[in-house]
Order: structure tokens, then sequence, then C-alpha cells
């Protein structure tokens, strides 16, 4: 008797082609802007620390009309206004990760929510732990929370990491999730108090945002204004102003109707993508990232409780966290891993989101306002945690790129030239046709090479 088929599914299996380009592109995306925010970043400490006078008169210089209760420094613009494009983009990929990626089938999105959640969980309890032991502020332990995909996949840009597809997906997917998570506590545990008129102002903007979208009204003159207006209502209202930019983001259509190439919400992201990546990002990161780095002041990051638990969160936490959520998705369920991985490389992968920085900076900001010299220090952690994180991902990483780069290379691989990945065309009868004719086509030419190479043996046989 037959056995009957096994219904045991791959984690981090071979994806389909629509999703693996669509994954493609957004991490070409996404690195782009990292290598642009890790630049932003070194330019920030050189500056911080070389014209300490200069970064803070500018970081600290106050524009904006105050009428409206916007008269804010550079600095505040920065988290506050530019991050809000940031979580724009983070809305509109939440979005489409519901309605056509990972997190649309409940069995592909229990690995990615289970490990966004255990690895935003055991940071946290790592900081509580920490900082009970010893006696240091309870405040800060959301800041070892988040993962920062555009730096992330910035360090595998620069170690040239050939990682799977299916790894990176996961990483981006892990990201989205743990983006929706870090907008949930920041709206819920960074709220003091709330101006209900600017709030009902904020939804009812929101409420004609959503109508002009279903009513398929077009034009950006239309649309940026009513943003503005949504966004200085929302950060007026108490709640922060980067989660009018979430709203907005999810409430875009992510699925193309008959006859669209391309969603709304897709066209939309890659117009926006850019000015999030390469401009709003960046200047957050120079504004953010600018802290005084010596002996002393690193010393004191491993010896202060508040500082000390977001490196271990970061560090510790994150791998452990992931890792563990996703060891025990495929312990509880009748998943397995890829055959052609192992565990190390989850453990990598693990590793390397413990790189925080640009919501771990912004959540640095929340937790100890009105405490400068905390604040600083919380941004020195989050630096050398991530950098930490970071060297410890490559080792790993390093140690099984030789396989990364033979399964890229099978993943690449288009022998008949007609645009597709052959590993996609294997139940193709057309591709094997392709493949007999060209293999036919090599293997007269390779006779021919043999008759001519044996007339001129022959030849060579003669009388000297």
């Amino acid at each position: 008797m037959a056995a009957p088929p096994s219904t045991t599914r791959k984690f981090f299996g071979r994806m389909s082609l629509p999703e693996r380009n669509f994954v493609a592109d957004a991490l070409r995306a996404e690195t782009v802007g990292g290598v642009l925010l890790l630049i932003a970043a070194i330019a920030a400490l050189i500056w911080a620390n070389t014209l300490p006078g200069s970064y803070e008169t500018v970081s600290h210089y106050h524009f904006g009309p105050a009428a409206l209760g916007l008269d804010l420094s550079v600095e505040h613009w920065a988290a506050d206004g530019l991050l809000a494009v940031f979580f724009f983009v983070a809305g509109i990929e939440l979005k489409r990760e519901l309605v056509a990626g990972d997190l649309r089938d409940p069995k592909a999105a229990v690995l990615p929510v289970v490990a966004a959640v255990c690895g935003m969980a055991v940071p946290a309890v790592v900081y509580v732990l920490t900082n009970v032991f010893g006696g240091g502020s309870l405040e800060g332990w959301a800041v070892p929370t988040a993962t920062d995909i555009a730096f992330a996949l910035a360090v595998l840009a620069v170690i040239g990491t050939s990682l799977p597809s299916a790894l990176r997906a996961f990483l981006l997917t892990l990201a989205v999730v743990d983006d929706l998570f870090a907008i949930l506590i920041i709206a819920v545990f960074f709220t003091d108090s709330i101006n209900f008129a600017a709030l009902v102002g904020a939804v009812v903007g929101l409420g004609v945002f959503w109508l002009l979208l279903r009513k398929g009204v077009r034009g950006w003159y239309v649309y940026v204004p009513l943003a503005l207006v949504i966004w200085g209502l929302m950060y007026n209202s108490g709640i922060h102003a980067t989660i009018a930019g979430v709203a907005m983001g999810l409430m875009l259509r992510c699925h193309p109707h008959e006859g669209e190439e391309h969603s709304p919400g897709e066209h939309i992201e890659h117009l926006v993508r850019p000015v999030s990546a390469g401009l709003a990002v960046p200047l957050f990161a120079l504004f953010s990232a600018g802290v005084s780095i010596s002996g002393g002041a690193i010393g004191d990051v491993f010896t202060r409780p508040e500082t000390l638990g977001v490196v271990l969160g970061l560090v510790v936490g994150k791998a452990v966290g992931i890792f563990g959520g996703t060891w025990l998705t495929a312990r509880f369920t009748r998943a397995s891993l890829s055959d052609e991985l192992e565990w190390a490389d989850v453990a990598a992968v693990a590793t390397l989101a413990g790189i925080g920085f640009t919501v771990s900076l912004l959540i640095g900001e929340l937790a100890f306002a009105g405490n400068t010299s905390l604040t600083d220090e919380t941004k020195a952690a989050v630096l050398i945690g991530s950098f930490i994180a970071a060297v410890l991902a490559t080792a790993l990483l390093k140690i099984r790129n030789a396989k990364y780069r033979a399964l890229c290379e099978d993943e690449e691989r288009d022998e008949d030239l007609d645009g597709i990945p052959d590993i996609y065309e294997q139940d193709n009868p057309a591709y094997h046709l392709r493949m007999a004719a060209i293999y036919e086509r090599k293997a007269a030419e390779h006779r021919r090479l043999a008759e001519v190479a044996g007339g001129a043996s022959e030849g060579n046989h003669g009388p000297a």
C-alpha cells in the first residue's frame, strides 16, 4: 500500500517566481537606502565628535508655524516629520504582505509572526532583567525590540554575502511584522496625553483620505496637502505623528484590479520609497546618531544598566528570540527546515536582526525624553549593540558563504536564456524541448570538432 503524501511544509523553501521578483526589487531598494543610512550615521558621528557645537546648533535650530503648534527643532522635524514618510512606506509594505504576501496565508504567516514576536519579547525581557538586577530604569524596555531592515541589508551589501532569496524574504517579512509591533508600542506606551479635538480632526482627515481613494480620485496635489494636514493634527493630538503615515499607507489598495499592471499601493510605494530611503531616513540618522564617542563614554555603555540592557537586548535577546521562535514553530507544527539550509543559517539571520537603528533611536528618544544625558548614552548603546550584532552576523554568514553562493547560482541559472530561471521551469515541457535542442546543437558542434581534431591527428602521423 502506497504511503500517504507528506504534508510537511518546508521553512525557507523556494519562493514563487512573482514573489521572488518582488522581494528582489524591494530588497535592492532597501539595500541602497541602507548604504545611504550607514553613510549618514558615520557622517553624524564624525560631525558630532569633531564640531560638537556646530552639530548641536543645527540640530536644535527651531522653525515652523508656532500658531499651529509646529515650531519644532531640526532634530524633532526629522524624527516626527521625515520618519512619517518611512512609516508610510512601512504601512504599504504591511498592507501588501497582508493581501498578497506571506502574511496572507495563515500557515505561511505563522513563522515570521512568531519569530517577530519572540524577537521583540526576549530583548525586552533581557533589558528588564538587566535593569531589575542592576537597579536601572525600566522605561527603555522597548528600545532593543526593533530591527532595522535597511541597515541589516546594507551590512549584507558591504560583506557581499549571497544570501538565498528565501532567507532574505524571511528577513524582510520579519522586519515588516517587527515594524507593526513597534508602531503599536509607540502608539500605546509613548502617548502621555491626548488632545481629543486634534485627534478627531486627524480621524476625519483619514476618513476623507480613504473616501478619495475609494472614489478613484487621482493627483498628488490632492493627497499631499491632505496628508500634511492629517500629520499636523496627529502630532498635536499627542499621539506620535508617524502613526498618521502608517494609517495612510494601510489604506492604499495593494492588489491590482483587472487590466492593472500594478496596484495603486505598489505604484505609490515605487514613487515614495526613494524619498524615504534616500532622503527621509538618512536625514533622521544624521540628526539622531550624532553622539559623543570616547573611551569613557563607551565604558559607561557597558557599566550603566540602562545602556547595557540595550546592548544585551540587541545582541543576545534578538538572536535568541528569533532563533527560538523559529525553532519552536518548526518543533510544534508540521514544518521543517529546507533541505539546502541548516539551523546555523537561521542563527546568522537572527543575529543580523539585532541591528536596531532607526526605530530603536526613535524609541530611545521617546523613552528618556527630558533626560538628555541618558538619551545620548542610549543612542550610543544602540550604535554599539548594532555594530556588535553586525560583526557577529558577518562572521556567521562568511562561514557559510560558499554554500550560499552555490544556492544563488542555482536560483539564477538560465541556460535557455528566456528570462526565467531554469529552476522554475522544471515542470514546463517547452523548457525541456528548448534545452534538448540546445544540447543537440552543442553535441553536433563537439562531433564536428572531434572530426576536425581526428583528421589533424591522422595528418600528423606521416613521416617527418
